[in-house]
């Protein structure tokens, strides 16, 4: 009788070491061969939930959400300042696809942020941006400009409000001086103003700010006053001489 022996195959080592690299689930921090660092949760071998990213060369780091490999939900960017070491954040928002998308704030600076809609990293929607200036844009926003109906405050207090292209004041609008007290409304081209009418707008900073004085109190004609009152005590003193007193006596010093 002839027995067949048999032998067990050994699977390849690489093998071995693919599926042990294939991540998912919640994991430690893994090491790119640039430097840069993630922690977090993976699925399939790609970051997937909650996990936080650090970018070597950039010196900057992302917190919050991912979906197969991309930054997409909601997550913090924020750039590690040189002087002090410690990370400042840039942008708190909505993301899609490593691109801001959605509600989101971007801080330029510490006097310079905007807080409204983004679309692929771009202003878009409606949103309000605050300048270094102190000038504040409220309004509609399309690829980083101010686009459709807006309104501008200026740090000097003036204001326009009406319509925007790629920027500029376009359309119909109205600009409010208010120094003057008064409104130019009109059609607008490229930040220039073609028609329109001026008119006051029933206010004035002179106006608002004028102090409320108490007026002098003054006698009409001080010398007949003055004369008057000298003749009415004298009247009262010859009364008081010719008034008799029968009854009286002087009184005993004794």
């Amino acid at each position: 009788m002839l027995l067949l022996k048999t032998t067990k195959s050994i699977e390849p080592q690489w093998k071995d070491w693919d599926r042990k690299a294939q991540k998912s689930g919640l994991r430690n921090t893994v090491y790119s061969i640039n430097g840069d660092e993630y922690t977090g949760e993976w699925i399939n071998n790609l970051m997937h939930g909650k996990g936080k990213y650090v970018y070597k060369k950039a010196n900057a780091i992302y917190q919050g959400d991912w979906i197969c490999g991309r930054r997409s939900g909601y997550g913090t960017f924020a750039v590690k300042d040189a002087s002090t070491g410690e990370y400042i954040r840039v942008y708190a928002g909505n993301w899609i696809n490593d691109k801001k998308h959605g509600a989101g704030t971007y801080y330029y600076s510490d006097d310079e942020y905007y807080e409204g809609s983004w679309e692929s990293s771009k202003r878009s929607g409606w949103g309000k941006m605050f300048y270094a200036n102190g000038d504040i844009y409220e309004g509609e926003w399309r690829s980083d400009k101010h686009c459709g109906l807006g309104k501008l405050y200026l740090a000097n207090k003036n204001c326009y409000e009406g319509s925007w292209r790629n920027g500029l004041k376009h359309g119909p609008g109205k600009y409010y001086f208010f120094d003057t007290g008064r409104i130019y409304d009109g059609f607008w081209v490229k930040d220039i103003p073609k028609c329109g009418t001026l008119k006051a707008a029933g206010y004035s900073k002179a106006l608002s700010t004028k102090r409320r004085l108490i007026p002098e109190v003054k006698v009409a004609e001080p010398k007949e006053v003055l004369e008057e009152v000298q003749r009415s005590i004298l009247q009262k003193e010859k009364i008081r001489n010719s008034t008799t007193f029968p009854n009286h006596q002087p009184l005993s010093t004794s």
